[in-house]
């Protein structure tokens, strides 16, 4: 199975979010992985039978926006993402300042 990915400017996170919103769709997951200089960002979201996925390369020294203003259960994974893997992400609801999760070494994917 193939999976399409809509590639997303960071800078436009919260405009595809809220379009997405209107649209009917629910967040299912959000996850991060290392590349060369940066992260990759997925977003997932599903709606009835349908899901569209959102793919956003960010540079290590870059920031983006939290979605929780949009979707507030991305606390949990927004929260995961900076803890693990060092991913700056601005103005979350819940943050937990680098305390979701207790490992012997700070950002261990990073």
């Amino acid at each position: 199975m193939n999976t399409e990915y809509k590639v997303v400017e960071a800078g436009h996170v919260l405009e595809e979010m809220q379009q997405l919103r209107a649209d009917g769709y629910h967040l299912i997951q959000q996850c991060a992985t290392r590349i060369d200089h940066g992260y990759e960002l997925i977003y997932s979201f599903g709606r009835e039978l349908e899901a569209q996925n959102l793919k956003i390369t960010l540079d290590e020294d870059s920031s983006i926006s939290s979605i929780t203003s949009i979707f507030p259960c991305a606390f949990v994974y927004e929260n995961e993402m900076h803890d693990l893997f060092g991913v700056d992400i601005k103005n979350i609801v819940l943050d937990y300042h680098g305390n979701l999760y207790r490992t012997a070494i700070k950002t261990p994917f990073k």
